[in-house]
Order: structure tokens, then C-alpha cells, then sequence
């Protein structure tokens, strides 16, 4: 084999954790596998260039025990390995060894000069509720259901969830370009709703509709959103891509806050075996791909993440990440009234509340004017009773 040129590198390394199913023995040789595995893919001792071995292959730093039949690897790898592209940062952490069964990444350590080459949430935090005019409050946000109904009937639910006073009205997740519901024409009537009720009340709640839809169209579909009056997007990174969904964010033309879902991303998650920790997933990644809010499964809801998995991606969502904003965790996924306050005490003020199909259990105007009263110090509403047929 001809030897490579000599490598120049920075020396700046990027650490990943990982959480190793077996015996000690057994994960030091998976370490030593996963670093050849997330950067050359090539047998070691074929390679000739010394340069090569030192700074391209990843690094295992150290290998510990963390219990019976578990071990925590943690392995560095050059930064010029992942080429300043989100893609690849992917590729690099857990691309091949995805595959892989009993390892999950736990961890990532990304220094300054990694953080400073992505931009991160357009609005974050702080500057979502400069957009909404919420100082302390959590947000309340949610979602047009169901599919089926035509755009105007949709566009009239928006208009009465602005009434009752919601911050946020999101496409439901399943919205797409259905034909009884075409997607511009359910985005114009929707959008132009929401602000005509806005000026009526001198609100500023957003709607978000959803960009799912072909890669092609994705951006031509957020310049349609903008000029139609949305006040934000929905993205999928599970179908449409992270790196679309920072694209998306980075776009000054387009400048809107971008609330991230969760479909598609659930089998990296549910296996304390396998895959990628939740705050890594829903909370670091999404901050990177320039997500402002991170929609996923609440706990006692009708999903399987615990107590634990929601407060460590609340956790990622708000750490410190150089210059990166912090954003919104967005806990949904079959959320009733009644749980707000229990909501409101775990994640704390810093959160955005999502309530979907419950909103529409009975009168929507009262359960959406409920819902606020709630969360500004009022008991939780319980929805309103489903009226008998007409």
C-alpha cells in the first residue's frame, strides 16, 4: 500500500460516550472496534502512514465499568474528521456502529471550535418570547388535528384557538399535501386566519405549518409559509433530514423560529441498549440542526419515555453549549388539561406546554381560554363535556 501524504491537524478532538452491553473484556475490544469503525473503516494494521493511525483513527481515551454486563467507552476522534458538516458529525458519532447491538451513544463533548461552526436556533429561548411577547410564563402550544378536515374548517379551528388565547398553533405532524387538504392552500387559509384573529385581538400567536414534504421542495415550501404569513415552521429531521432543518434555520431570507418533531426518530430512543440517549437526540442535536423547540413524548402520556428520558432532554435543551441558545422543550404526545400544572412544577417556566386532541374534547373556545388560565395561576381546567350529536 502507497503510504498518504503527512496529515496536518489541529489537534482539537471531539469526545463521544458510549454505553457498552457486556463483560469489560468484551467492551474494550467493541471500543477499539467502534473507533476503526466511525472513521476509516479499515482494518488497522493495514494501514501503512503513522500519521493515519494517530490522528484519523478515533482515540478510545478509556473504558470503565458502570455495572453488571455495562461499560462506558469513551472515544475521541480528530475534528477534521467530521469536515464542519452536521452530516458528518452525525456519521462520525454513531453512523456505522448504529448497527451495532448493545452500543448507544451517551454523551458528547464538542469544544469551542466545533460549537462555533454551527449557528444553532435562530431564536432560542429568550428570543421566542421576545417574538410572542411571553416574559415568565411557559408556552402554550398546539396542534390543527384531525386530518381529513378541509382548509377552511382547519383555518376556523386556528381562528378560535388565537380567541382562546394559545401562543402557538402547529400543523399536526401527519399534515402533509393531502388531497383533501392540499398543502398551500391549507397553509394560506390557516396563516391568514391566525392574523386576521391576531389584529382583531392585538395577539401574536404563530402558526407553524409543517415542511414535510419532498427534499427538493422543502425550502421552496418555507419561502411559500413566509409569504403566505406564517409566523414559524415544523420541521421533521426524522424524515426530511438534521441537516435540512439547519439549512432551513440558517436561511436569512427565511428568518422564522422552527419547532423540531419527532417522527421517525423513535427507535434510536426506546432501548437502554442500543441507539442515542435522549437528551443527545432531542436536545443537543436538535440545538445544532437550529431547532428553537424540540417536540417530544411526555411522560404518562401515550408513549414509553420515563420521568428520567424527558428530564434529560429538558436538561440538554437548556445547558450551556457555547454560543449555541438554549431552546423550548415541548413535551406532548397525548397531554391532558388536567396535567398542566404537574407539567408547569417538573420542567419549570422555561417550556412550552403542548396539548393537542384534548383542546377538542368538547367546547374548544373555553378549553383553550381554560388552558391559559391555567398556567397563569388558575386550577386546571378540566375539557368541557363532549356535546351530544345535533
Amino acid at each position: 500500500m502507497i503510504p498518504a501524504k503527512t496529515l496536518t491537524v489541529s489537534g482539537v478532538r471531539i469526545a463521544a460516550r458510549y454505553a457498552i452491553t457486556g463483560p469489560l473484556d468484551a467492551a474494550l475490544g467493541r471500543a477499539r472496534g467502534i473507533a476503526m469503525e466511525q472513521t476509516i473503516e479499515f482494518p488497522v494494521d493495514l494501514v501503512a502512514d503513522d500519521d493515519i493511525r494517530r490522528h484519523v483513527v478515533g482515540r478510545v481515551e478509556s473504558v470503565e465499568e458502570a455495572g453488571p454486563e455495562l461499560s462506558v467507552a469513551t472515544i475521541s476522534y480528530a475534528l477534521e474528521t467530521f469536515a464542519g458538516e452536521l452530516p458528518q458529525l452525525q456519521n462520525v458519532l454513531l453512523g456505522n456502529c448504529s448497527l451495532y447491538p448493545g452500543v448507544r451513544l451517551i454523551g458528547v463533548g464538542l469544544p469551542p471550535e466545533v460549537l462555533r461552526l454551527f449557528r444553532g436556533p435562530r431564536f432560542g429561548i429568550a428570543g421566542l418570547r421576545r417574538l410572542l411577547g411571553v416574559e415568565s410564563r411557559p408556552l402554550l402550544a398546539t396542534a390543527l388535528k384531525p386530518m381529513g378536515l378541509s382548509p377552511v374548517d382547519m383555518a376556523g379551528i386556528a381562528a378560535t384557538m388565537v380567541e382562546g388565547g394559545i401562543d402557538i398553533i402547529k400543523d399536526d405532524h401527519g399534515l402533509a399535501n393531502q388531497p383533501f387538504a392540499p398543502w398551500e392552500a391549507r397553509v394560506r387559509a390557516c396563516a391568514a386566519a391566525v392574523l386576521t384573529a391576531n389584529e382583531r385581538r392585538g395577539t401574536r400567536t404563530i402558526y407553524m405549518p409543517s415542511l414535510n414534504g419532498p427534499v427538493l421542495e422543502i425550502a421552496e415550501r418555507a419561502r411559500i409559509a413566509k409569504d403566505a404569513g406564517a409566523g414559524g415552521l415544523l420541521i421533521l429531521p426524522g424524515l426530511t433530514s438534521f441537516d435540512a432543518m439547519r439549512a432551513i434555520a440558517a436561511d436569512d431570507a427565511i428568518a422564522l423560529p422552527i419547532m423540531g418533531h419527532p417522527a421517525f426518530l423513535g427507535a434510536y430512543v426506546l432501548t437502554d441498549a442500543h441507539g442515542m440517549e435522549h437528551g443527545v437526540l432531542f436536545g443537543t442535536l436538535y440545538r445544532l440542526a437550529g431547532a428553537d423547540m424540540t417536540v417530544y413524548p411526555n411522560y404518562g402520556g401515550r408513549f414509553s419515555f420515563s420521568e428520567a428520558a424527558c428530564r434529560s432532554i429538558a436538561d440538554a435543551c437548556r445547558a450551556p453549549l457555547g454560543r449555541i441558545a438554549p431552546i423550548f422543550p415541548t413535551p406532548g404526545g397525548g397531554m391532558t388539561l388536567a396535567r398542566l400544572p404537574e407539567l408547569r412544577a417538573f420542567y419549570g417556566p422555561d417550556t412550552a406546554l403542548l396539548v393537542g386532541g384534548d383542546l377538542q374534547r368538547g367546547d374548544l373556545l373555553s378549553n383553550v381560554r381554560g388552558m391559559r388560565a391555567a398556567i397563569e395561576g388558575g386550577a386546571a381546567p378540566a375539557a368541557t363535556p363532549e356535546l351530544p350529536p345535533a
